[in-house]
C-alpha cells in the first residue's frame, strides 16, 4: 500500500476519492483522464501476483506517477501525468476512503472483485462504473451487492471509450498508449434518479466521445460491436486452427478467406447471432441495434458509394441474403482504411491486416488462451443461459459455444491438463444467469 499521502484538494470532485481496479493499460489511461478535475485523488489497486510486483516496482522507480500518452495530436486531451495515492496488492489493507470504484478488467471477472471488496470497510463508496462490461453485468454486480445496492449506483459503459495498448516501443506498465477514440458509447445506470451518470456523461464528452444516456443497463451492454463481430469471426473451424496452433500463424484477423477467416458462411454466422440476441435483449425492454448501422456510424464507416445512406438505414427492414451480402461488401471495404491516405504508390494502409493472437506458455509452463475468443466465448455462454430462463431460442449462439468447446477441449487433452491453470475449468456462467435472472425479476 506504500504510495503517496493524499492530496489536500476538495473532494467536492464529481467522483471524489476514486480507485481504478485493474492495472492494465485501460485502467492507467483512465486514472490519467479522471485525475483532470474529476476525481480529488486517485488509487489503484491489482490482483496479487507476478505482474503486480512488477507494477509496484515500476510506480516506485517513479514515484507512483503514471502516464498516458497519444498516437494522433488530435486526442492530445487524453495525454498526461498523473500521481496515484494509493496502490494495493490485491484486497487486503484497504481504507475507508473511496467514493468511486471504477473497474477496468474484463467483465468476466466483476463477480469475483465484488466479492472481494469489503463494502463492510468501504462505506464511503457511492458508485461503481463498470468500463468494459457484457450483457448482464451491471444486473449481476447489483446482485453481489445485496442490501447495498440501495445506496450504491452502478453504471455501465457500453464498452471502453478508447483502444489502448502499453507503449509498444517501450512496453513499461505504468506508460500507456492510445491509438483510437471511439465515436460514440452508451451508458446507463443502476437508478432512475442518478446524478452520477450525467457527471460521468460530461466526462466522456470532455475527452471527445459522444456519449447517450439509455434507460436499461442492459441495452447500454448490448450496444459493443464485439459482442456480435466476434464470435462468427474468431470462433469457427479457420481462426481456432491459427489460434490454438503451437505455430506461428502467418493468418489475419479481419481478412476475407484464404488470409482470413471471412467467407460468406461467416458473415450469415454473424447475421444469425446479431438476430437471436436482439431478440434476447428485446425481451428485457431493451433496443436492439442496426447491425450495419452500428458498424458503419458508431465504428468505422466507409464510403456512401460503397454502402448507400438507404441501405444503412433500411437494414433492419431487408431479407436476410440483403443484410448478408451487405455486410460482405462491408468488410470487403475495410480490408483497407477507406479514409486512410494513399501512398506514392496509390496503397492505402492496411487496415485488416492484423495477427492472430496465439496460445504460448507463461513463465509457469501453463498454457495461456488468448482473450480473443476466450472472453467472447464466456459471454456468449451467459447470454445463451440467460435465454434458457426466458425461452427464447438461441440455436446459432449454441453452435458456435460447442465449436469453441470441441476445440479447446481437443487442444487440452492433447497438452495435458496438468499445463493448464485451474480457472480454465471454472465455469460459472449457468449460476451468474441464475443471478442476474433473479434480480431483473426483483425489480420488476
Amino acid at each position: 500500500m506504500n504510495a503517496p499521502n493524499f492530496s489536500n484538494e476538495s473532494k467536492n470532485s464529481p467522483f471524489g476519492n476514486t480507485l481504478i481496479i485493474g492495472g492494465g493499460p485501460v485502467g492507467i489511461n483512465v486514472a490519467v483522464n479522471i485525475s483532470n478535475g474529476y476525481s480529488s485523488n486517485i488509487g489503484l489497486l491489482n490482483r496479487a501476483g507476478l505482474k503486480t510486483d512488477m507494477l509496484k516496482k515500476a510506480l516506485k522507480e517513479k514515484d507512483y506517477t503514471i502516464i498516458s500518452k497519444v498516437q494522433d495530436e488530435k486526442h492530445l486531451q487524453l495525454s498526461g501525468e498523473a500521481k496515484l495515492r494509493r496502490f494495493y496488492e490485491g484486497y487486503d489493507n484497504m481504507e475507508n476512503i473511496w467514493q468511486t470504484i471504477m473497474i477496468c478488467t474484463p467483465s468476466d471477472s466483476y463477480k469475483d472483485i465484488i466479492d472481494s471488496l469489503d463494502f463492510n470497510l468501504l462505506k464511503e463508496v457511492r458508485a461503481i462504473i463498470l468500463i468494459s462490461p457484457s450483457i448482464g453485468s451491471n444486473l449481476l454486480v447489483n446482485s453481489r451487492l445485496k442490501e447495498l445496492k440501495e445506496k450504491i449506483d452502478v453504471i455501465s459503459f457500453s464498452t471502453y471509450y478508447a483502444a489502448t495498448k502499453f507503449e509498444p516501443k517501450n512496453p513499461s506498465c505504468i506508460t500507456c498508449f492510445t491509438k483510437a477514440l471511439k465515436k460514440r458509447i452508451y451508458i446507463a445506470s443502476s437508478k432512475k434518479d442518478s446524478t452520477i451518470v450525467l457527471e460521468v456523461k460530461k466526462f466522456i464528452e470532455g475527452i471527445g466521445v459522444q456519449c447517450t444516456v439509455v434507460d436499461n443497463s442492459i441495452e447500454a451492454e448490448s450496444k459493443n460491436i464485439t459482442t456480435y463481430v466476434h464470435p462468427p469471426l474468431f470462433i469457427n473451424e479457420f481462426s481456432l486452427n491459427q489460434i490454438l496452433s503451437r505455430e506461428k500463424s502467418n493468418k489475419y484477423m479481419y481478412k476475407i478467406y484464404p488470409e482470413g477467416p471471412i467467407t460468406q458462411h461467416c458473415i450469415k454466422t454473424m447475421v444469425l447471432l446479431w438476430k437471436e440476441i436482439s431478440n434476447l435483449i428485446g425481451h428485457f425492454k431493451a433496443k436492439p441495434i442496426n447491425l450495419l448501422q452500428f458498424l458503419n456510424d458508431d465504428n468505422y464507416p466507409v464510403h456512401e458509394i460503397t454502402l448507400s445512406r438507404r441501405d444503412i438505414e433500411d437494414f433492419l427492414k431487408l431479407d436476410q441474403i440483403k443484410q448478408e451480402y451487405l455486410l460482405y461488401i462491408r468488410y470487403s471495404a475495410i480490408l483497407i482504411a477507406p479514409f486512410s491516405i494513399p501512398d506514392e504508390n496509390g496503397r492505402y494502409f492496411d487496415f485488416s491486416a492484423v495477427p492472430y493472437k496465439q496460445v504460448y506458455k507463461d513463465s509457469n509452463g501453463k498454457w495461456i488462451i488468448p482473450r480473443v475468443p476466450l472472453e467472447d466465448y464466456k459471454k456468449l455462454k451467459l447470454i445463451y443461459y440467460l435465454a434458457e430462463k426466458v425461452n427464447v431460442p438461441m440455436p446459432q449462439t449454441l453452435e458456435l459455444i460447442k465449436l469453441f468447446e470441441d476445440k479447446l477441449n481437443k487442444f487440452i487433452t492433447e497438452e495435458g491438463k496438468e499445463y493448464f491453470y485451474q480457472e480454465i475449468f471454472e465455469d460459472t456462467t449457468k449460476r451468474d444467469a441464475d443471478d442476474i435472472f433473479n434480480e431483473m425479476e426483483m425489480k420488476k
